[in-house]
């Protein structure tokens, strides 16, 4: 069932991003009265279909993208005998450079609006929940392996991103701050300021959903929430109105230095000093082998919430839309420097993954939102066979006037798919990899 749910919502997300591109293809060739032959969402074989007027409209069986075919275009179809007639004036070669040019990029802006109107129905929605700036040098960061690697410790309060103020926790480890040019962390370590690198590449420790726990979190006071009947801590007398103050004597302010005294002593006693009713006492509790006392805990701290006005969810959900398309610009360019590991590219397998098995509708349009930004950007990328590369030959055709040949953009389109096939099966393969690898 959890494999059906991830590749329900990557189909459905597929599909309502493809047939989107696709029908900004078809709304502005035929406002240029282009004869639009087929719409397709998925690849053939085709599974379903009709006609409507001169289209033909149908479902393919490999539902990863799609494609609208357009009279008197070299495209995918290698239509070599439709070419090979006097152009007629219904098809897209008879049209101006610049009508040929607002079709190849309308599926690119049909995406880019849909991305950027999911994240603005998103912000406007839900708002932001995150522990601020603030919270964090007030409270400090738990540091795992990941944020250990390059030198963060539990305890440090992380005071800037680069010399530049952040908002959120979540912007320590944001595209933006793994990928930036000699960057580095301000904190503050035992009431000193230092700079901690963020070392070239280190984006490839994030290239699985549990690497994000394994970097910081903030660090939180706690209180008793629930204590096991029948457990340590109920053996011992502790209840929930009692405070834990010290382990073995050393003072307990923050839950990660609870887990870390009980961790020391792991099936043996350990006296624990309470705050109970105002007076402090102690007591001795049997550790579990795991290193827990059989409590449940509830942080002291709670994130901050905001909402946004209309206006401002347009703001905010159109920098984050864009700053979809800065990142993966600036982590493309960076894999051609092998600073980026090509391993981060991820095909159906993937991106099923990160829909995950559950179905959750904010996740689900959060994703697919930021999916579209990335089909935009990916659409873009001057490659034959692709939006972008049509752009290219066309823009040199508004420049100088002429226009390449048939021949020639018929082999560049060859060339193009067997690019792109070659990035599918790289992609396809990376997944696999993965599966076995983690």
């Amino acid at each position: 069932m959890d494999t059906l749910i991830m590749v329900g919502q990557l189909l459905l997300g597929l599909s309502i991003l493809v047939g989107l591109h696709e029908l900004g293809h078809l709304l502005t060739a035929k406002m240029f009265g282009m004869r639009v032959e087929k719409f397709s969402i998925g690849f053939p074989p085709k599974i379903a279909g009709f006609q409507w007027g001169e289209t033909e409209y149908s479902i393919g069986a490999i539902p990863l993208g799609g494609f609208v075919k357009i009279s008197g275009m070299i495209d995918e179809s290698m239509d070599s005998n439709q070419m090979s007639a006097e152009p007629q004036p219904w098809e897209f070669r008879s049209k101006p450079a610049w009508q040929r040019l607002i079709v190849m990029l309308g599926g690119i802006i049909v995406n880019v609006i849909t991305g950027i109107i999911i994240f603005v129905y998103l912000v406007y929605n839900n708002g932001e929940t995150y522990f601020s700036r603030d919270q964090v040098v007030q409270n400090g960061i738990v540091s795992y392996d990941i944020g250990q690697s390059i030198g963060l410790k539990t305890g440090d309060r992380i005071l800037d991103i680069s010399g530049e103020p952040y908002t959120s926790i979540n912007d320590l480890s944001s595209g933006s701050a793994l990928l930036s040019e000699n960057g580095f962390y301000t904190i503050e370590r035992d009431g000193q300021q230092m700079k901690i690198d963020i070392p070239r590449g280190f984006i490839n420790s994030f290239d699985s959903k549990e690497a994000l726990s394994n970097f910081v979190e903030i660090r939180y006071p706690f209180a008793l929430s629930v204590i096991d009947k029948g457990g340590a801590a109920d053996q011992a007398g502790i209840t929930v109105e009692d405070k834990i103050l010290a382990v073995n004597g050393n003072p307990v302010n923050y839950f990660d230095e609870l887990q870390s005294e009980l961790s020391k002593v792991k099936s043996q006693e350990a006296e624990i000093t309470l705050l109970s009713n105002g007076d402090t006492t102690f007591t001795q509790v049997a550790v579990t082998e795991r290193g827990t006392i059989d409590i449940a805990v509830r942080p002291l701290i709670e994130p901050v919430r905001r909402e946004y006005g209309f206006a401002q969810a347009v703001s905010k959900g159109t920098e984050r839309a864009f700053s979809v398309v800065i990142v993966n610009a600036k982590a493309l360019g960076k894999m051609f420097t092998g600073e980026v590991s090509t391993r981060n590219v991820s095909g159906p397998i993937g991106m099923a993954k990160i829909y995950g098995d559950t179905w959750d509708w904010t996740k689900f349009w959060s994703i697919t939102g930021l999916i579209s930004m990335i089909l935009a950007f990916m659409n873009l990328l001057p490659i034959p066979a692709l939006d972008g590369g049509h752009v290219i030959f066309l823009l040199y055709e508004m420049i100088s006037g002429r226009a390449p040949s048939d021949k020639f953009l018929e082999n560049a389109q060859k060339v193009g798919m067997v690019v792109l096939l070659a990035l599918m099966v790289f992609a396809i393969g990376n997944d696999i990899l993965k599966i076995f690898t983690g």
